[in-house]
This record gives C-alpha cells, sequence and structure tokens, in this order.
C-alpha cells in the first residue's frame, strides 16, 4: 500500500509521541507496531520498519546528552559490545517467538519493572559511588547480551531492561543512565535492522516518515529530560508502563491506540 498524506500525518504524529515516549524511557515502540500493522504491515515487516525510525530518533537524544557530557564513554563502548552481538543473534530469531511467548514475556519484565520504580525510589535517583568505581562484572556483560537477544527479536520495553543494568548493577542514577541507554540503542539498532532488510522485512517509505516525528519527539525528549533530571523520567515511566500492562491485560487494546491515530 502507497502512503497518502494522511498516512503521512498520521505517521509524523505517532513518531512524535513514540520519540518522545523512547527517548526518556521505552515502550513507544509498541504504539509504532499498532500503527504500521493498523495500515497493513504485517508483523515481523512492522518489527523491522520500526527500526528506521528507532535508529534515527537515538541519533538525535543521543547528540543532545553527550553536548552535556552524560555518557561516560570507555564503559559505555564496553558495554556495547555484548549488547550488539546480542542483538544480531535475536534479529536472526526474530520470527521463531510466538506472540504468546512475547505477550507474558513482556508482560513479566512490565510489571517487575514497575514494581522497582516503586520500591525504594531513592536508587533511581542518585549515583551509587560504590557500585560506580567497580569495573564491570562479566555478569553485567552476560546480561546485556541477554538484553541485545531480546532487543533483535522484538524491541518493545528494551529500554527499560537496559535502564535496570545500568541503574541497579552499576549504580548510575537515572539520568546518566538514560542517555548511556540512548547510545546503546543507537548502536545495535543498525546491525538487526540490516538482518530484517536482507531478509526483505522493512518498509523504508514507512520507516523514514515515521522517522520524522520521531526525530521531533527525540530532541523535545531529550530536552525534557535534562531539565528535569531523573525524578521526572521516574515519573514518566511509571505512567508508560501502568499503559503497558493495561494493554496487556486487554484493558487497552493496541487496536484501539491505531484507531486513535487515525
Amino acid at each position: 500500500m502507497d502512503i497518502t498524506w494522511m498516512h503521512a500525518i498520521v505517521l509524523i504524529c505517532s513518531g512524535l509521541v513514540v520519540g518522545f515516549i523512547n527517548t526518556l524511557a521505552g515502550g513507544g515502540t509498541i504504539i509504532s507496531l499498532s500503527v504500521f500493522m493498523f495500515f497493513g504491515l504485517p508483523p515481523v515487516i512492522a518489527n523491522g520498519t520500526n527500526r528506521v525510525a528507532v535508529l534515527l530518533q537515538n541519533i538525535t537524544a543521543v547528540t543532545n546528552f553527550a553536548r552535556h557530557k552524560l555518557i561516560p564513554w570507555t564503559r559505555t563502548y564496553r558495554l556495547s559490545v555484548p549488547i550488539v552481538a546480542g542483538a544480531c543473534a535475536g534479529a536472526w530469531f526474530a520470527g521463531v517467538m510466538s506472540n504468546t511467548v512475547f505477550h507474558y514475556l513482556f508482560a513479566a519484565v512490565a510489571v517487575l519493572f514497575a514494581t522497582l520504580l516503586l520500591t525504594r525510589p531513592e536508587r533511581w535517583l542518585k549515583e551509587r559511588a560504590d557500585l560506580l568505581a567497580q569495573p564491570s562484572r562479566p555478569l553485567h556483560y552476560l546480561l546485556m547480551f541477554g538484553i541485545g537477544i531480546y532487543c533483535g527479536v522484538i524491541h518493545v520495553g528494551a529500554g527499560y531492561m537496559i535502564l535496570a543494568l545500568l541503574v541497579l548493577g552499576t549504580g548510575y542514577e537515572l539520568l546518566k543512565a538514560n542517555a548511556i541507554k540512548n547510545f546503546l540503542v543507537m548502536v545495535y539498532v543498525p546491525f538487526s535492522l540490516l538482518i530484517f532488510a536482507w531478509q526483505g522485512n522493512v518498509r523504508w517509505d514507512y520507516g523514514l516518515v515515521h522517522a520524522i516525528g520521531n526525530i521531533i519527539g527525540a530532541y523535545i525528549g531529550s530536552r525534557v529530560a535534562l531539565r528535569g533530571g531523573a525524578p521526572i523520567i521516574r515519573y514518566i515511566m511509571l505512567v508508560l508502563i501502568s499503559v503497558v500492562i493495561l494493554q496487556l491485560m486487554g484493558v487497552i487494546q493496541p487496536e484501539t491506540i491505531a484507531k486513535w491515530l487515525k
């Protein structure tokens, strides 16, 4: 199906929302996938096409965060290696996971993350000097590789997993962890995108039009994060995760969101 002017408006407007959400936390991909599938793209092509906009939105966000010196480059580069390797493996196996398995996996992650955000919120808002002083452990690299596999398969909710590891495992406060997360996503997405494209599962026209909104949303989101710091990111994440949980419980249907955006 060719893109009409109405398609373009919906893709750009939804992309703005998704770029804002993904830059501040994560989970906006569920909106992108819903819109793509509503316009008739098969799930696997929607999954591949989404990565075009994700790449461009993260380039925008990382540029803004790096300008404010929020990314510790040496440690971040090291963590990027296992997540890229995992994403490549996950992209190859993207067609294996059933919708049912993904539904329960993502539901478990969303509920767990919401619980962690609600309990002892101070650990998300302050850096842990004791953890930051330690080099990354082999377990951190192993977990990042596992997250990379998940990111390569579906990407939805990947930001929550990366943030949890960076904050609770390595000691970064939420604002800096969010900047690192955007860089890691920016690095691994091109590899998974190339694999999806090689398999013929990317609609470049839809992805690039959607990316226009994503870039704008990412810029706004990164500015909001810089001004509001870690507390505002935590509150936004709580709201977004609550919406995701309601979707997974069937209270809010992804198709309904797509219709709202029509």
